[in-house]
């Protein structure tokens, strides 16, 4: 199972004002860190995973077995939940005072249980700021909410995107196919160059500019305190005005502005297209399917302008109501500790938030297998990597500016109305949600 990517759906931000009404009372409450935290570790832990019993259930069972070994007062009861619906799941759970003790979420998820106040705030609790850093400084940072102080749930596993390109393609363009480009500026030129010397036939990308790409390009996304968007500056502008130069010249391929990944993954593998992202999946499909493409292949960090790779988040949020919140922090702790999170990366294709595991030659040294060489590339990324897409940026945000960027693209509206209207738009449903 592939659970690098799992998208959180809008619904999560639709339920944010019901869940602010009906989050009352309780034991507990987000942030204030009181002495109960530091009870006896003992009772019984509701702990609720999202998709992961199917295909890791002798792990888990593994897991909670040394907890309940260390901590023999402790009982923990493992809750599954399928991933369609989850958010609806935390939603009606919050809602009706049964929400677990410890809870798999995406930073999108936690935020509205932290702005009702359920989601333990980790960094005002001393029982739980206390393990601050054992984490990467991205990773902890990943569950940080706007408007609010502090961290809502321990880092879990990571994942970054690194881009495969055909070394063949860029050598019939006449790019060097040892030094793919790093930068937006290279991106755009190579992309031009290769449209230019195929004569249309090659495009470099599949896929038109995402929030994600924004961020990695430099902008600023939203203003300092969270409450409104600002992709619609300067800089944000002139990504969108450069892709549209892109399309206009056949350097972006021109089905981008309704491309999935799958169309994508597709397009690359019958080399129309010469980037995409990829993992080591896509390596063992192409190694069967399209040999030749397989030794052309090189791998490379996703370009961009600030440094820093983009980080997918899980987290494991503590129930700041919890009535057996000692043990849950320390279960929380447990799950996420580097012995386990290394163990876990072992078994699939995830990546560990301590730090210090992305040293181990598991994660350094290429054994020459597919996996191996896909998990030093994306290893070594995450060391810096940061989480470029806002916890507030809501599916239904997302779709608004992919449309705007297809209208400018298409030359509907100049590219600084498109932003200016996906701006206004996803403020708007911001403004609804909070």
């Amino acid at each position: 199972m592939r659970i690098s990517r799992r998208a959180a759906t809008a619904t999560a931000f639709a339920v944010t004002s019901a869940l602010v009404m009906t989050a009352c009372g309780g034991t507990g409450s987000g942030g204030d860190g009181n002495s109960e935290s530091f009870g006896k570790v003992e009772g019984t832990v509701k702990f609720q995973t999202w998709n992961l019993k199917t295909n890791f259930k002798d792990y888990f069972e593994g897991v909670i077995d040394g907890f309940e070994k260390k901590y023999p007062d402790v009982e923990v009861e493992w809750i599954d939940q399928p991933a369609e619906g989850y958010a609806d799941k935390l939603s009606a759970d919050a809602t009706a005072g049964t929400l677990p003790d410890v809870v798999n979420v995406a930073p999108d998820l936690a935020t509205p249980l932290a702005k009702a106040g359920l989601a333990l705030n980790l960094d005002e609790d001393p029982a739980a700021a206390k393990f601050k850093d054992e984490y990467l400084e991205g990773a902890w940072k990943g569950h940080e909410m706007p408007g609010k102080k502090g961290t809502y749930a321990f880092p879990w596993y990571l994942n970054t995107g690194p881009m495969f390109y055909n070394k063949a393609l860029f050598k019939d363009a006449g790019l060097d196919p040892e030094k793919p480009p790093t930068s937006y500026d290279q991106l755009f030129a190579d992309s031009l160059k290769m449209a230019r010397n195929s004569k249309g036939k090659i495009a470099m990308l599949s896929n038109a500019p995402a929030i994600e790409d924004f961020g990695r390009y430099g902008v600023e996304l939203m203003n300092a305190d969270k409450t409104k968007f600002t992709f619609n500056d300067a800089k944000g502008v002139e990504l969108v005005e450069k892709y549209k130069e892109l399309f206009d010249k056949g350097a972006l391929d021109e089905q981008a502005l309704t491309a999935v990944a799958e169309s994508s993954g597709r397009k690359f593998q019958q080399g129309q297209i010469a980037m995409n992202p990829g993992g080591a999946h896509d390596l063992e499909t192409y190694k069967k399917e399209a040999p030749s493409l397989y030794e052309n292949i090189g791998i490379t960090p996703a370009v961009n302008n600030t440094g820093k790779d983009n980080m997918y988040v899980q987290g494991l949020m503590v129930n700041a109501q919890s009535k057996v919140k000692p043990a849950a922090i320390e279960f929380a702790h447990w799950v996420t500790n580097a012995a386990n999170q290394e163990e876990f990366g072992r078994q699939v294709a995830i990546f560990p938030s301590t730090k210090g595991s992305l040293d181990s030659d598991f994660y350094t040294k290429d054994d020459g297998t597919d996996e191996g060489r896909v998990r030093v590339a994306a290893a070594q990324a995450l060391k810096t990597a940061v989480n470029y897409t806002p916890v507030v940026f809501t599916e239904q945000m997302k779709t608004v500016l992919k449309n705007e960027v297809a209208k400018a693209m298409q030359g509907k509206k100049s590219a600084k109305q498109a932003m200016d209207d996906a701006v206004a738009e996803c403020d708007k449903l911001l403004q609804q949600a909070g």
